[in-house]
């Protein structure tokens, strides 16, 4: 592991490959940290940039940029109560009160070393762990990869915020998988007579459009407010700061591992946890939302460690553990590949350069966040009418250099509109991408499972592996809708 992990660095250190990532970092510092534009839309636009580009530098900018987007969302968090990304709600608790007391020098500092910690440790577990998880996942076969695609499916549907929008989204998503020829039979599912819909509905131009679009029409036709920002000085080192919340980066970090394997959780769940955890844990509980250095180091350390941790699923098992590498589970089929436990075997060398790449990308954010953010303080107040055109314009040029198609242009347009009413809805728009990425995956090796068994579902059972995945989607299932109704009963009973 060592050796393939050096030979991996070597390739990252090479002149070229170098500056892709130090480009990726830059670009995902700046993706991260303006409101609207979060590392799934930065992915979204470069994907088919990379489609001409070597693999291993491709995988190397779309995962750099994943890890430095997940970061760099803290600083609109703590210098505007505006979180840059989804991931860095929960810095905006504690740090934007600093950043009111005169200490937003002191809360980026927190939240720049809790990241790259955070991502440190997650990167050492995406190492040690994947390789393992591949190991064991050489003993599977189609009833336990259907299972796999099922669990991931309903912990989006568990997590979507209702149950119920979260299941529609799957199932959505699952049904946009089926448009085209069936793969297994060549028969032509719901393209109703059309040439374009045979080929089926791309995954860039619903991804574009339901995330990049959707934000693009969210922020233009919504109200932006602009404040004046003073000079910042970052402080990273503060060894008592350090002395103070090291239990929690510790604690953190593992939290965030743990929930980051999980397949379709992600790190905003790590984050919100981690947060929660760190007032169980502290002595001082009602200091948090007022400025605890510990409410910005824990969803910090949480969700950097849960974006490296979500790469492990997806490397090892071909399962993304997040929305952001269920997207990039896209490129990988874009570029004629497909992770899984074979994969470690055959493309080791793409894998562990990308596993050093992220290494060396936490040490990036800790030399490059400082000149950053002085940086970035004086670019926040360019409108975003300015910023939003330019999106719309290399949407359209990407999602049609795909295919060359104008279909899946007016198709991105669509899925832009339907996102934008979604989300209106407060609809998880994640649950339909990993339902149009599983759902493939479901069917076919629900079929080869079928077709092991003669027809038997009996067999999903009776394997220990599948058997226990499928207990533990239902499980995930009743606890959804438990967990709501207990809250609610409560709430009567002490109203009453």
């Amino acid at each position: 592991m060592l050796e393939s992990f050096l030979s991996g660095l070597a390739v990252v250190l090479q002149p070229m490959n170098l500056l892709i990532l130090t480009s990726a970092v830059f670009i995902g510092f700046i993706g991260g940290a303006l409101p609207g534009i979060s590392g799934v839309i930065l992915v979204v636009i470069l994907l088919p940039v990379t489609y001409g580009m070597d693999p291993t530098a491709a995988f190397m900018l779309l995962t750099a940029i994943y890890g430095s987007t997940v970061f760099s969302g803290l600083i609109t968090a703590i210098l505007y109560r505006a979180p840059g990304t989804p991931e860095a709600v929960m810095t905006a608790f504690d740090g934007y009160p600093m950043t009111q007391q005169g200490q937003a020098g002191k809360a980026l500092g927190i939240g720049v070393l809790s990241s790259a910690i955070g991502g440190l440790v997650g990167t050492i577990a995406l190492i040690i762990f994947t390789p393992m998880l591949a190991s064991v996942a050489l003993k599977f076969s189609s009833p336990e990869y259907f299972a796999l695609a099922i669990l991931g499916l309903t912990v989006v549907a568990s997590l979507g915020g209702r149950l119920i929008y979260g299941l529609i989204g799957a199932c959505l998503g699952l049904f946009i998988a089926t448009v085209g020829f069936d793969p297994l039979t060549g028969t032509s599912r719901y393209t109703f007579g059309s040439l374009e819909l045979a080929e089926g509905v791309g995954l860039i131009p619903v991804i574009v459009g339901l995330f990049a679009i959707s934000e693009v029409m969210k922020r233009t036709l919504g109200e932006e407010t602009h404040q004046p920002l003073k000079k910042v000085s970052v402080k990273i080192f503060d060894m008592p700061i350090l002395r103070k919340i090291g239990m929690t980066l510790s604690r953190s970090s593992l939290l965030g591992v743990i929930i980051g394997i999980l397949p379709g959780i992600g790190a905003s769940t790590a984050a919100m946890v981690s947060y929660s955890e760190a007032v169980r844990w502290s002595k001082t509980p009602e200091k948090f939302g007022k400025g605890a250095p510990e409410g910005i180091a824990a969803p910090e350390a949480a969700n950097n460690a849960a974006a490296m941790g979500a790469l492990v699923p997806l490397f090892a098992l071909g399962i993304p553990g997040s929305g952001t590498t269920a997207i990039i589970l896209g490129a990988f089929i874009m570029h004629g590949l497909q992770p899984g436990p074979m994969f470690m075997m055959t493309s080791s060398d793409l894998i562990y350069a990308v596993f050093a790449g992220l290494f060396i990308v936490n040490f990036m954010i800790l030399l490059f966040s400082k000149p950053f953010i002085a940086l970035f303080t004086r670019l926040l107040n360019i409108p975003y009418s300015a910023l939003g055109p330019i999106i719309i314009m290399c949407c359209i040029v990407g999602t049609y250099s795909v295919r060359n198609s104008m279909f899946d242009v007016w198709l991105m347009l669509g899925f832009g509109v339907l996102g934008f009413l979604l989300e209106k809805l407060k609809f998880p728009l994640v649950s339909i991408i990993l339902g149009l990425v599983l759902g493939p995956i479901a069917e076919s090796e629900l079929r080869r499972t079928l077709s092991m068994s003669q027809g038997d579902l009996s067999i999903l059972f009776t394997r220990p592996i599948s058997a226990t995945l499928i207990v533990i989607s239902c499980l995930l299932l009743a606890a959804a809708i438990l967990v709501p109704l207990r809250k609610r009963a409560r709430l009567k009973t002490a109203n009453s």
